[in-house]
C-alpha cells in the first residue's frame, strides 16, 4: 500500500514537529549567553539521523503518499550523511556566529531554525519520486539558504550576495519548473515511475527534449556546475563563512539524490540526450574551476571554483553510467563512484570552510590565503589537518580524495570515455597548485598574525575527528564503498 505510509516518512515528520519546537525555545532563551536552540538542535540532527538510517540494510524501496515519495536505501544512507554535516556544521559555527551578531537579539535562533528547514528540504528532496515533491523539497532547501545568507542585515556584502543568490536560484527554479511542464505534457504524469514506463514504450521527440534542456540548466545551477556557475564565487565570499558551510557541504548530497532521480531513474530512456550535455558541463566545470581558482587571493572563492571542479568530477562518475554494451554491474559502479565522490567530497570541505572559521575571531575574517601564513607555527595539528584536507582535495594518496577520484576515472575508462580521462587528469594537476599554494603558505611562510586561536572543545574535538575520518577513509574505503554500492543497486532495481 503507497497510499499513506508515515513510517516511510518517520525522520521529515520528527524533524517537521522538532523544528517547531526549536522555534519556540528560540523564544525563551538568548543564545548569546544560553546556547538552548544550539544544543536543541544538535539533538533534533543526532535523533534524526538515527531514524533515517534506520532500516538501512533492507533491500527494496517503500512508496508513500500515492508514490511521490521514497525510502530506499540511497535515500537512507544520502540523509544520513547529510544529517552529519549538517551537525558538524552547528559545532563548527556556534563560536563564529555568536561573534558575528547573528545569534543574538531579534536574531535568536533563526539561524538554528533557518539551517534545520535547510536539512528537512534536502531530504524530502532525496526521497522525492515526483516533480511536484522534488520541486517542493527544492525550494524549501533554497528559500531557506536565501534567508541565511542574508542574515546579517547590516553587511552590505552579505546583502549582495543574498540578492544575487536569491535572483538567480529564482531563475534556475523557473527552468526546472518549465522543464517539469513539458515533461509533464510529453508523458502525461508527475511520477518518476510511470514515467520511466512511458518513455521506455516510445522514443524521444522535441518536447521531451526541450524539457529535458531546461531540466538539466536547473539541476546544473543547483550543482554549481559550468556555466552555470555564476553565482558561487559571488555567494561563497559574500555570506558569513558559517552559512557558506550551510551552502557548499549538505545541499550537493540532494542535488546529487535528485539528479540519480530524475535523470537516472526517471527519464533513463533519454540518457543519449542527458549525457551529452553532462559532458559539457564535466569538461567545462574541471577547466573553469581549476584554471580560475589559481588566480583568487580569497580562499573562500578559491574554495568556490574549487566546488566547481570537484563537481566536474561528479558528473563524470554519472554520465558513465550508461554506455553502449553496458551491464547492470558497470552502471552500479559509475554511480556508486559517483556518489562515494558526492560523500567524502562533503566531509572534506566541511573541514576546510571550519578552519577559515578557526582562524577568523571577533572584528576579523580570515579569508585570504595571506591569512594561512605560518599556521604550522600557531598550531601544528590543525595546519596538519588543513594539509589532509587540501591534499584529499587535490586526489593526493593515501587521502579519500584519491580513491573517489580513481574510482570516477575507472567508471569512465570502462564506459569508453579515455578522452575525458585524460581531460580529469590534467586538469587535477593544475588543480593541485592551488592547494599547495596553501600548504606551502601554512608551513614555509612566516606568520602574518600571531594570537593564538580560539576555538572552543565542541569545534577542536569535531575537526580532529573530520581530518583523520578523511585519512581513515583512504586508507580503508571498503565499508563505505560497498554502502554506496548496495544503495545504488537497490535504487537501479526499484
Amino acid at each position: 500500500m503507497t497510499e499513506l505510509n508515515f513510517a516511510a516518512a518517520s525522520a521529515e515528520i520528527f524533524l517537521a514537529i522538532a523544528i517547531m519546537v526549536v522555534m519556540v525555545a528560540g523564544l525563551f532563551a538568548d543564545e548569546e549567553k544560553q546556547p538552548l536552540s544550539h544544543l536543541l538542535s544538535l539533538a533534533v540532527v543526532a535523533v534524526t539521523a538515527v531514524i533515517a538510517i534506520s532500516g538501512f540494510e533492507s533491500p527494496g524501496s517503500t512508496y508513500a503518499f500515492s508514490n511521490s515519495f521514497v525510502a530506499d536505501p540511497m535515500a537512507r544512507l544520502l540523509k544520513f550523511v547529510a544529517c552529519i554535516a549538517t551537525f558538524a556544521t552547528l559545532v563548527y559555527s556556534r563560536q563564529y556566529s555568536n561573534e558575528r551578531g547573528m545569534l543574538g537579539g531579534n536574531l535568536s535562533g533563526e539561524f538554528y531554525v533557518l539551517a534545520l528547514v535547510s536539512l528537512l528540504g534536502q531530504m524530502v528532496m532525496i526521497s522525492g519520486n515526483s516533480f511536484l515533491v522534488i520541486y517542493l523539497g527544492l525550494e524549501m532547501m533554497s528559500l531557506s539558504l536565501y534567508a541565511l545568507v542574508a542574515l546579517r542585515r547590516d553587511h552590505p556584502v552579505s546583502t549582495e550576495a543574498a540578492m544575487k543568490y536569491f535572483v538567480l536560484g529564482a531563475l534556475a527554479s523557473g527552468f526546472m519548473l518549465y522543464g517539469m511542464s513539458m515533461l509533464y505534457g510529453a508523458t502525461g504524469s508527475l511520477d518518476l515511475s510511470q514515467i520511466s514506463q512511458t518513455l521506455a514504450g516510445g522514443g524521444s521527440n522535441l518536447v521531451l527534449v526541450l524539457g529535458l534542456v531546461f531540466m538539466v540548466s536547473g539541476l546544473a545551477f543547483k550543482l554549481g556546475a559550468a556555466p552555470f556557475h555564476m553565482w558561487a564565487p559571488d555567494v561563497y565570499q559574500g555570506s558569513p563563512t558559517s552559512v557558506t558551510l550551510l551552502l557548499g557541504a549538505a545541499p550537493k548530497l540532494a542535488a546529487f539524490a535528485i539528479v540519480m532521480r530524475l535523470l537516472v531513474e526517471g527519464l533513463g530512456a533519454l540518457a543519449t540526450d542527458w549525457q551529452q550535455m553532462l559532458v559539457v558541463m564535466a569538461v567545462v566545470s574541471m577547466a573553469v574551476g581549476n584554471i580560475t581558482a589559481i588566480a583568487q587571493t580569497n580562499i573562500k572563492r578559491m574554495l568556490a571554483y574549487s566546488t566547481i571542479s570537484q563537481t566536474g568530477f561528479m558528473l563524470l562518475g554519472l554520465l558513465s553510467g550508461v554506455f553502449e554494451g553496458s551491464t547492470a554491474e558497470a552502471a552500479t559502479n559509475a554511480y556508486s563512484a559517483s556518489m562515494f565522490y558526492a560523500i567524502t567530497y562533503v566531509l572534506t570541505t566541511l573541514g576546510t570552510f571550519a578552519l577559515v572559521m578557526l582562524l577568523a575571531r571577533s572584528g576579523f575574517e580570515a579569508e585570504n590565503i595571506d591569512d594561512f601564513k605560518g599556521l604550522n607555527q600557531r598550531s601544528p595539528w590543525f595546519a596538519a589537518v588543513m594539509m589532509i584536507l587540501l591534499l584529499s582535495l587535490a586526489g593526493v594518496p593515501p587521502m579519500v580524495g584519491f580513491y573517489a577520484k580513481l574510482l570516477v576515472l575507472q567508471a569512465a575508462w570502462v564506459a569508453g570515455h579515455a578522452w575525458l580521462v585524460i581531460a580529469a587528469v590534467l586538469f587535477s594537476l593544475v588543480g593541485a597548485y592551488y592547494y599547495l599554494r596553501v600548504v606551502k603558505a601554512m608551513y614555509f611562510d612566516e606568520p602574518s598574525d600571531t594570537s593564538p586561536l580560539q576555538a572552543g572543545a565542541g569545534m577542536q574535538l569535531t575537526l580532529s575527528v573530520n581530518g583523520i575520518a578523511v585519512v581513515l577513509l583512504g586508507v580503508l574505503p571498503g565499508p563505505l564503498m560497498a554502502a554506496c554500492a548496495f544503495s545504488i543497486a537497490q535504487a537501479l532495481a526499484s
